[in-house]
C-alpha cells in the first residue's frame, strides 16, 4: 500500500463511529419486525415498539452521520466513498425521520406506509454499515 492510498480512505472507523453505525442496523430491523408483526395482528402494541426502536434508530444514525461528515470534511478527496457513504447515512436518517412521522399516526393509518418505509430503511441502514464498515481500498484490494 503506497502513502497515497492511505490519504483516499481511513482503515476502518473509531470504535465509537463503529458501534454507533452498527448500533443502527438492529433497531431499524426491530422497527421493520414490528412492523411486519403489527400487519398480520392487527396489535397496536407492535406499532408502538415500532415507533421506539425508530427513534433509537435514528439517534444512533445522527450520531454516525456526525462522524461521517466529520471525515467527510478531513478527507482530501471528496469525491467516490467518503462521499457515499455521507451520503448514504444522510439518505437513511431523513427516511428514518419521516418514517418516525409516519408512526406517529394513530392505529392502523401507519400502514401499509410505515412498512414500507422501514424496508428501505433497514435496507439503507445494512447499506451504509457495509460501506461504513468495509475495509476496502482504492484500486479494489482488500
Amino acid at each position: 500500500m503506497t502513502a497515497l492510498d492511505q490519504t483516499l480512505y481511513r482503515r476502518t472507523p473509531s470504535p465509537l463511529h463503529a458501534l454507533l453505525l452498527a448500533g443502527g442496523v438492529p433497531l431499524f430491523l426491530g422497527a421493520l419486525l414490528s412492523d411486519i408483526a403489527y400487519y398480520n395482528s392487527y396489535q397496536i402494541q407492535w406499532s408502538n415498539f415500532a415507533a421506539w426502536l425508530i427513534a433509537g434508530g435514528l439517534v444512533f444514525c445522527g450520531l454516525a452521520l456526525l462522524f461521517a461528515l466529520a471525515n467527510l470534511l478531513r478527507a482530501e478527496r471528496k469525491g467516490g466513498r467518503p462521499t457515499l457513504y455521507f451520503l448514504l447515512l444522510l439518505v437513511t436518517w431523513v427516511l428514518g425521520l419521516i418514517n418516525a412521522f409516519e408512526h406517529a399516526k394513530d392505529a392502523w393509518a401507519v400502514m401499509p406506509s410505515g412498512l414500507v418505509l422501514s424496508v428501505i430503511v433497514t435496507v439503507l441502514a445494512v447499506a451504509a454499515a457495509w460501506t461504513g464498515l468495509s475495509n476496502l481500498r482504492a484500486g479494489g484490494a482488500a
